[in-house]
């Protein structure tokens, strides 16, 4: 594959019926999402000033904003588009989908033996202070992935204990959100923690010495050929010296503002990259063993690989195969992967409660 002339490629299409699904009741399901919209306010910043995420002080952005376009995806089948709607190539904010990736730049990491043993201390190849406390110096990079590192402390003015508490996910109770926890050891307990996620994502920076948009552009996005019209906006306050240079650290959602901002286009191309199981065009990008691994479930969360939302006995999606994996991110925002059935789909905007009834949709048109 020609990598500057896949950046401007369209994605194949299909007709439904030549890849295995029925069109009358594919297009069914494609009405009912698109006619599904998030409650959300086009003004993303109304969102997170409202106490969505946060009650003031914490409730103020640190990085952009950007307002949100209207309900937008694709469906894919054997690799070939056979839906869309809404404007699939418009860039919009991603929110926790973001932690997908970062999932994936660890194992670029791991297959260039930057992370030599995934149950080491992150502090033996970490250097920067966030790792010296008697809470934190055992901390593993599989902890991190995972959400169990029970990390502590403060990172761009944001401490850890406002995500102490936090739930999502099926039957989550998210009311104790920042309640007072008592921490366990590192890998004792699961907590979806916005702070501790960007922890890793700075760790990560340290590794590469680089800027973690930029390795991801080389190393995924530009031979996957995704467009030129993705972003990754880090927070006003998160540049870092690394060697002499400032390099920006980007947060793994949305949380207070920036984070990645990319087209549904962009996240069915990462789509397909999951479902062949890290391989383009013949070019593997990122190791079979590493897909493993990220998929593999959380032995305390099994919903949860390594920033990828698993189906795990069908716990978190029944209507979809238990071989499904998600990237999720609040608005709805979804990537949602079944390799056994050679199907992608990314929908964007969504009503959250809505997401199951869609999801069983398109599954009543598969034909096999």
């Amino acid at each position: 594959m020609n990598d500057a002339l896949a950046v401007t490629a369209r994605l194949p299409r299909a007709r439904p019926e030549d890849v295995g699904l029925d069109a009358a009741r594919l297009a069914e399901a494609t009405r009912f999402v698109e006619a599904s919209e998030t409650p959300w306010p086009r003004d993303l910043s109304e969102r997170l000033r409202d106490g969505e995420f946060e009650p003031p002080p914490y409730n103020q952005p640190l990085g952009p904003l950007f307002e949100r376009g209207g309900p937008a995806g694709l469906v894919l089948r054997r690799g070939r588009v056979v839906a869309e709607w809404g404007d699939p190539a418009r860039a919009d904010l991603t929110f926790s989908a973001a932690k997908s990736y970062l999932g994936i730049i660890a194992g670029l990491a791991w297959d260039d033996g930057l992370i030599p043993d995934l149950d080491a201390p992150i502090g033996e190849t970490v250097h920067d202070g966030g790792f010296d406390s008697e809470q934190n110096r055992t901390i593993t990079w599989r902890q991190l992935l995972q959400q169990t590192s029970e990390w502590e402390g403060e990172l761009f003015d944001r401490p850890d204990w406002i995500d102490r508490n936090r739930e999502v996910g099926p039957g989550a109770d998210n009311a104790r959100k920042g309640e007072p926890r008592t921490l366990t050891a590192p890998g004792g307990f699961w907590e979806y923690n916005d702070v501790r996620v960007n922890r890793m994502s700075l760790s990560l920076l340290r590794l590469f010495g680089r800027s973690l948009p930029d390795v991801l552009k080389e190393r995924i996005m530009d031979p996957i050929g995704a467009s030129d019209g993705w972003h990754w906006y880090p927070y006003d306050n998160a540049g870092v010296e690394v060697d002499g240079t400032t390099l920006w650290s980007v947060p793994g959602g949305t949380h207070w503002g920036g984070g990645l901002r990319i087209s549904a286009e962009d996240q069915a191309r990462l789509g397909l990259l999951i479902a062949a199981g890290g391989t383009w065009g013949g070019r593997r990008l990122l190791s079979e063993a590493w897909i493993e691994e990220m998929l593999t479930p959380c032995a305390i969360k099994p919903i949860y690989g390594f920033m990828w939302w698993l189906n795990t006995n069908g716990a978190y999606h029944a209507a979809a195969p238990e071989t499904s994996v998600f990237a999720m991110g609040a608005g709805q925002n979804l990537i949602w992967v079944d390799a056994s059935r050679e199907l992608v789909a990314v929908a964007r905007w969504i009503d959250s409660g809505k997401v199951g009834d869609w999801i069983a949709a398109l599954m009543a048109a598969l034909d096999d």
